[in-house]
């Protein structure tokens, strides 16, 4: 209805906050960025949509639907914030955590590595007799006084969740089931979660680790989400708050609450869903995206227009094996701090100013230099950001970085110049894993940068991939939010069956499929999506006899085994026809579609009317003078060449000389390299 039709989506970032206010009759829409507010991610959450309402004119009532991108969960694993949390496992696998895996981080040195903590210290890791077997067969009854006796000593040690994992509780999870049944009776108030709820497929460590961090970040998400809805309900706003989860789609307040792991890349999942979308509107299939904010880079590759999921995962130093978008995150951002190390070397990140006190520019106290700073002494920035909010200090920028110029022997220009050629390239190496090291040539590609910082570097990384073509987003600054307007509802439900492909046992197969669609039929209603909107997919995750990891396939080809052998070769480069392949994990992928808000085509004029000025900025070859453009004023097939800067209230784009750019008839500004 037109009285309910507008739609909210907030990212909370580490720096600012970003809000897209859109209608999704008219498809006119409205951005707002503030910065965040660490403390209460809540609070920025509200001001930022009091603003966006602001500025369209509108009233709080009128809002039909708010969704949601948070890194709340992320955060508490990462800065090791979760609540106490007491495992409860089968007896004589009490150190399941502790022996992990074999294998180190990829990064790290044999002998050098220190294995983490673990997020369950061993006092709080607790036994109960009983044992499902592999069949789902009942070997030993479970001792549930030995389930009484966990719950007391946890509540005795402090523990403010319970996690609950047996062995192949994912064939028969009766022992799971009785266990929170005991727990919530002997632990009252206490979270608790269960591996069949969270993670229920075969890889013992990796399914108590996922149910453990899902328990720790219960109690501080749950907290979190009910200060939203009382936020929004103070506020005015009755509509339903949908959250973004790992895996490009949304779910509702009381899903998370139950699974909260499922957030931990709830951000930068929807920008990417958001590049997906701006690319298709302007005809684009295979792209990669690099998503710039304050403190990461987040890379991904899309290729056929496809969102790569994977159960390989990792959130800090502990595997996630839910299924989330596939990418790869480093520490470089527009905050991203400049230091000379005790060994005179000039390094980028992953440190980072965050949002208080940020870069030395934005005169909130910081001193010490950022990427961002680096920008402005080039001159790639104006001289305010977020439509005039927020003006920028040059002087301060310049005195940051002559804090690393200086024992380096070095001008200020010729520090920043390093400062970004260092991001860059620690960039360049993560785009790399994702294309090069997975059988793709980046030159097919176009680029995507995004986020607040992503634009200023778009060309420069294009040019050290060999990447001839970029497209910079509407709303680049505020992409992670407007990927919330183009996400579905969307759940996974997935059972472990460990089947040889060769003469397996359809049947039984087929009856495991209708139980896990079942599941989803529940989490329609529960979500309150209607049949005509329901989608649902299988997919079987498969692998080579033996093999460590398993790649997905969909159910419904003619021959499973050619397409298991041919998504191989597309990996790893080669197939082993004489190795058996077995079917691993059976998955059904839900999705309910949500409307789609109308599209908002682009509104002015050519580049000259666009015109707000020059610029001097530094090349290496010396200052020349950069025209500056307003992106508002562009119309669809407004052409004009670099060096130029094109600003707009979320981001700053730097054209570089060599470069032509042209706004498309989407909104989507497409930069393409001359030809030599």
């Amino acid at each position: 209805m037109q009285s309910r039709s507008l739609l909210v989506a907030v990212d909370i970032g580490g720096t600012f906050t970003d809000i897209t206010l859109q209608d999704a009759v008219t498809g006119q829409a409205w951005t707002a960025k503030t910065p965040s507010t660490p403390r209460d991610p809540s609070e920025a959450f509200l001001t930022g949509v009091t603003m966006a309402l602001a500025a369209a004119g509108r009233a709080a009532t009128e809002t039909g639907r708010v969704l949601h991108g948070t890194t709340v969960a992320t955060n508490l694993i990462l800065e090791g914030r979760t609540a106490p949390t007491a495992l409860l496992t089968n007896a004589g696998f009490r150190h399941v955590l502790e022996i992990g895996r074999a294998d180190l981080p990829r990064r790290d040195n044999l002998w050098a590595w220190v294995k983490p903590q673990r997020p369950v210290p061993p006092a709080l890791v607790f036994e109960a007799a009983g044992r499902i077997a592999a069949d789902g067969s009942e070997l030993t009854p479970l001792d549930e006084q030995a389930v009484r006796d966990a719950a007391r000593a946890a509540i005795a040690g402090g523990a403010q969740a319970i996690a609950v994992c047996f062995l192949h509780a994912f064939t028969n999870p009766a022992h799971e089931r009785r266990a929170l049944e005991i727990l919530a009776v002997e632990a009252p108030g206490l979270a608790l979660s269960a591996s069949v709820d969270v993670f229920p497929v075969v890889r013992e460590y990796e399914r108590s680790m996922a149910t453990v961090l899902n328990a720790a970040v219960m109690p501080a998400v749950s907290t979190y989400i009910a200060r939203l809805e009382a936020r929004l309900a103070e506020a005015g706003i009755a509509a339903p708050l949908l959250l973004m989860k790992s895996n490009g789609g949304v779910a509702g307040a009381a899903s998370i609450r139950r699974a909260p792991a499922q957030t931990a890349l709830s951000g930068p999942a929807a920008g990417v869903v958001g590049a997906r979308a701006v690319c298709a509107a302007a005809g684009v299939e295979n792209l990669i995206t690099v998503d710039i904010g304050g403190t990461s880079a987040d890379i991904c590759l899309i290729a056929k227009g496809e969102l790569g999921l994977t159960q390989t995962g990792r959130v800090g130093p502990w595997p996630l094996a839910l299924p989330m978008v596939d990418m790869v995150t480093i520490g470089a951002g527009g905050g991203s701090l400049a230091r000379v190390g005790a060994d005179g070397a000039l390094t980028v990140g992953p440190q980072s100013a965050g949002a208080d006190p940020g870069p030395a520019c934005y005169r909130r106290g910081g001193t010490e230099p950022t990427v961002t700073d680096a920008h402005m002494v080039l001159g790639h920035l104006p001289p305010a950001l977020l439509g005039g909010r927020m003006t920028l200090d040059p002087a301060l920028a310049e005195a940051a970085v002559a804090r690393v110029a200086a024992p380096l022997g070095l001008t200020p220009e010729q520090a920043a110049r390093g400062i970004l050629a260092i991001a860059d390239n620690n960039m360049v190496g993560a785009i790399r894993v994702v294309s090069v090291e997975r059988g793709h040539d980046p030159r097919d590609f176009t680029l995507v940068p995004f986020g607040g910082a992503g634009p200023l570097h778009g060309c420069a990384l294009a040019d050290l991939l060999g990447i001839t073509r970029v497209l910079v987003p509407p709303a680049p600054g505020v992409l992670c939010a407007q990927g919330l307007l183009a996400a579905d509802l969307k759940a996974e439900f997935t059972r472990s069956v460990a089947e040889p492909l060769a003469g397996a046992n359809r049947a039984r197969l087929d009856a495991v499929f209708a139980a896990l669609e079942a599941e989803a039929a529940a989490w329609f209603t529960q979500e309150e999506v209607s049949p005509p909107d329901q989608r649902l997919r299988r997919v079987a995750l498969m692998r080579y006899e033996e093999q460590g990891h398993e790649l997905a396939v969909p159910w419904d080809v003619a021959d499973l085994g050619s397409a298991f052998a041919a998504a191989h070769r597309g990996l790893y480069g080669f197939d082993l026809p004489e190795v058996a392949i077995e079917i691993v994990t059976l998955r059904v992928e839900a999705t309910g579609l949500l409307p789609a808000p109308a599209p908002a085509l682009p509104q002015g004029g050519e580049a000259a009317q666009a015109e707000l000025g020059r610029q001097r900025i530094l090349l290496p070859g010396g200052a020349v003078e950069a025209v500056v453009l307003d992106r508002a004023k562009l119309a669809a097939g407004a052409r004009f060449a670099g060096p130029a800067i094109v600003t707009q209230l979320d981001a700053t784009t730097l054209v570089a000389p060599g470069w032509t750019a042209r706004m498309h008839a989407s909104g989507a500004l497409l930069l393409e390299r001359a030809s030599d």
